[in-house]
């Protein structure tokens, strides 16, 4: 344990240590002991985006108070992105902010959701609607988590690595299966420096949301059946999207899309995905919700070039619906 992490974990007058029921049984002990705070007071909440909402937020809040949690409590989100967004969410806003630390135990929030300052909640059917800016005192990352990780969960932090690899390095589109650990810190990494950069996503930070204007409008909408997805399966579909639309609108390079298309049915390979055009007019009206639209336009992330992001990109709605007929019909369905 470094100097600065005990100093954090020495002044807070109460510890408390939130994750979830599949994360629990696993390494809750365990990283209680890690960290010498054993007597922590522990939350553990039902897993699963579905539960990334205000009355769980509540609960939190009500656990809090019960123990008589002063602001010097400290929160620990021992989980993956659904528990460090809540989590910091819960601890940013109670008693006007706690300090809290994230342990991430999934691929995806130690490549992204962990990292960066962002806090939320989803509200009204739609994704983290309701958040802070925020900041973790410490993020803790170890890829020992990983070994109790369903594939699944794998193949979605796939997605969100691949990301990184379209708007910033491509070294990152060489990850599988077999190597993607050794590109973690190069993930985070990139993460880090963009959100240094523009902390409150004023301008840079928003090429962070490539692929997730879609997706996120693809995951709600698969939230209200009974086959969810992932969020970086319904990123990986928004990317595919994505990329069709830089083809068409900016130029980019078709072998750009046509090389991620091979690598998609390795994705989804552990989703049940049964969407088709019927589901198209609802999820295009998922985009109105969207966090980065300015008044009634949704704002999009396309790539002109590898690494070469534009943000701010205004779609009419006719081209966006043959985007999902591209990615939903032409690629899921028949895949």
């Amino acid at each position: 344990m470094n100097d600065k992490l005990s100093s954090i974990l020495g002044e807070a007058s109460q510890v408390f240590i939130l994750t979830d029921e599949n994360v629990a049984p696993f390494w809750l002990p365990e990283v209680a002991h890690w960290l010498h705070c054993d007597s922590a007071i522990d939350i553990v909440i039902k897993p699963g985006e579905q539960h990334k909402n205000l009355q769980t937020v509540q609960r939190i809040w009500k656990t809090f108070m019960k123990h008589h949690a002063d602001r010097n409590a400290l929160l620990i989100n021992l989980g993956g992105g659904v528990i460090t967004d809540m989590g910091g969410f819960a601890a940013s806003t109670y008693k006007r902010g706690i300090k809290f630390i994230n342990v991430p135990t999934t691929l995806l929030a130690m490549v992204d959701a962990a990292i960066g300052g962002k806090t939320g909640i989803d509200f009204g059917g739609a994704k983290n609607q309701i958040g802070t800016f925020a900041d973790a005192e410490e993020v803790l990352i170890d890829p020992v988590f990983l070994s109790t990780l369903p594939r699944r969960e794998i193949l979605s932090g796939l997605a969100e690595m691949l990301k990184y690899g379209f708007i910033a390095d491509a070294k990152l589109l060489e990850i599988n299966l077999e190597n993607y650990q050794y590109y973690i810190p190069l993930a985070g990494e990139i993460k880090r420096e963009i959100v240094a950069q523009d902390p409150y996503e004023a301008g840079l930070r928003k090429i962070l949301n490539f692929g997730h204007t879609i997706g996120h409008a693809i995951e709600s909408h698969c939230l209200t059946t009974d086959y969810p997805l992932l969020h970086g399966e319904a990123v990986a579909l928004g990317m595919a999207a994505a990329l069709w639309l830089s083809v068409k609108l900016c130029g980019l390079d078709e072998k750009v899309l046509h090389d991620f298309e091979k690598q998609l049915p390795m994705l989804l390979s552990e989703a049940e995905i049964l969407l088709s055009e019927a589901n198209i007019e609802p999820i295009l009206g998922y985009l109105v919700h969207d966090k980065k639209n300015k008044g009634d336009k949704t704002q999009f992330v396309l790539l002109e070039s590898l690494g070469k992001p534009i943000w701010g990109v205004e779609i009419p709605e006719d081209t966006l619906r043959v985007s999902l007929e591209y990615t939903i019909i032409n690629k899921v369905s028949k895949r």
